[in-house]
């Protein structure tokens, strides 16, 4: 009785959703298309038509509605045909019959079945110059604006309460790897994280594991002994307690578990685990796509250093569009990994239009540098991530990012060409020709570009609607968005 009981719901749910897409969707001038059993067997998903990543080197295309999940496989379970507007809805139509036939389907997956429908037609009847300003640094404006609203509007995350201060629920939140304590931060105590977080963990759409790596390396390892084996016994021992505590992290093989670690050790510690390594979602600055970083399912974490916890007072505001910037490009840093002994070989004390040091002397100003410079250099370091980037976005430096398999932030979304350069370590000779052969109104446009993206990469604190909290929360909703559970 309580099973039919609990089947007739979850029927019902799912054709009041499918009866609301076809309403939504009754002006449209798409031919109608029956749907029968027939049809449904001759247009079967296949998972690997589509691929979220580009490239594993550049950029990524918005990945709604793509399935990660190569064993999802749906049947048909409703008899009576269903007359949908357009072929974009028979994957939706297929996926509400899947959850109908699993016993129990939460209501989460019901609800993600929902944002792909609103998000995939926004996409096609929405005018993208209403919706954001700037739309040129977006690849689908109308997409992403619809995916952040359907995010606000049911995205969940649990957040698992296991685990020991300060090891776990603390993090850094300033200095270089400021990103990693200030997310653990808002997501627990903050008031953007509390809307999000859900107490209910069947309720929740992805679960959140608060431990820091970064804290890891300060209190587990030790100094000079290269050895990342406490990293990932803690990081194993964790999972272990989770694991065996809840239900979750085994029900889906940990797909739809995430962590975050800006410390450049953060890839060799999620190792501590084969099925967090291999399944979950790593929100990782180390995004490097030649060491395992995998852009279908991780997320690129931008590398944002507060020396103090605060923006410089010198970025904390955009500077006035007409300030002059004498100088063509700029880099300090130190000689760090492979790229950047090329670059001070080449360019240091070269040319006085590329004021490229090593460190730069004290009586100089780092920030003002940036400031009166149309180019930012941003070479890799001993990893692929550089907070150079983000401190050029701050100052509207345009960034010349020097690296290779460096996966960007948010590239799923943002359009880096329409706000940054790259340019090939096989380049780098050719530094100053590529810079000046940028002509003057595509640097205006780059520039003017630098001023709209800027709000995606600030911590602010309280975080703020779009700021970069939200666009971490949003990079792990896409994958959720795209993960289909059995």
């Amino acid at each position: 009785m309580n099973m039919s009981r609990t089947h007739g719901s979850v029927l019902l749910t799912a054709v009041i959703i499918v009866v609301l897409i076809l309403f939504s969707t009754s002006n449209s001038k798409t031919p109608v298309i029956p749907i029968n059993l027939q049809l449904q067997n001759k247009l079967n998903f296949n998972p690997h038509l589509h691929a979220i990543a580009r490239s594993s080197t550049t950029m990524t295309s918005f990945p709604v509605l793509r399935n990660r999940n190569p064993t999802f496989n749906v049947r048909v379970c409703i008899s009576d045909p269903f007359f949908v507007k357009s072929i974009r809805y028979i994957n939706i139509y297929r996926s509400i019959n899947q959850l109908i036939l699993q016993t129990g389907s939460r209501l989460p997956e019901l609800e993600l079945v929902r944002a792909r429908a609103a998000i995939q037609r926004a996409a096609t009847v929405r005018n993208k110059s209403q919706l954001l300003p700037n739309a040129d640094i977006y690849h689908n404006p109308a997409e992403f604006y619809q995916s952040y609203i359907e995010m606000e509007k049911r995205f969940k995350v649990y957040v698992y309460e296991e685990g020991e201060w300060p090891l776990v629920h603390d993090g850094p939140c300033k200095d270089i790897y400021t990103i990693e304590g200030r997310f653990i931060e808002e997501m627990e105590q903050g008031r953007r994280g509390r809307y999000f977080r859900t107490k209910d963990a069947q309720k929740a759409h992805v679960y959140f594991m608060p431990f820091s790596v970064t804290w890891m390396v300060k209190y587990l390892y030790k100094p000079d002994s290269y050895d990342v084996s406490p990293l990932q016994q803690f990081v194993s021992d964790y999972v272990r307690i989770i694991s065996t505590k809840h239900p979750f992290w085994n029900t889906t093989h940990a797909a739809d578990h995430f962590m975050l670690s800006c410390h450049d050790w953060g890839p060799h510690a999620s190792k501590g685990n084969p099925s967090l390594y291999n399944s979950s979602i790593r929100v990782l600055c180390n995004a490097n796509s030649s060491e395992g970083f995998n852009p279908q399912k991780d997320v690129s974490l931008p590398e944002i250093n507060l020396r103090d916890g605060n923006i410089p007072p010198k970025l904390a505001s955009p500077p006035p569009p007409s300030s002059p910037r004498p100088h063509l490009a700029f880099f300090a840093g130190g000689v760090h990994g492979p790229i950047r002994p090329i670059l001070l070989q080449h360019w240091k004390g070269r040319d006085p239009d590329l004021q490229v040091y090593d460190y730069l002397p004290k009586a100089l100003d780092y920030y003002s540098f940036m400031l009166a410079s149309k180019y930012c250099l941003c070479p890799s370091g001993y990893e692929v991530a550089s907070p150079r980037i983000v401190e050029a976005i701050y100052s509207e430096c345009v960034p010349v990012i020097i690296s290779q398999h460096y996966v960007l932030p948010f590239s799923d979304v943002l359009r880096w060409e329409a706000f940054s350069i790259r340019v090939k370590v096989s380049e780098v000779v050719q530094l100053k020709q590529i810079l000046t052969s940028v002509p003057e109104e595509k640097y205006l446009r780059l520039k003017e570009n630098l001023r709209a993206v800027r709000r995606h990469f600030v911590l602010n604190q309280p975080a703020e609607r779009f700021d970069v909290f939200h666009m971490i929360l949003h990079s792990v909703w896409l994958r959720r968005l795209n993960l289909k559970l059995e």
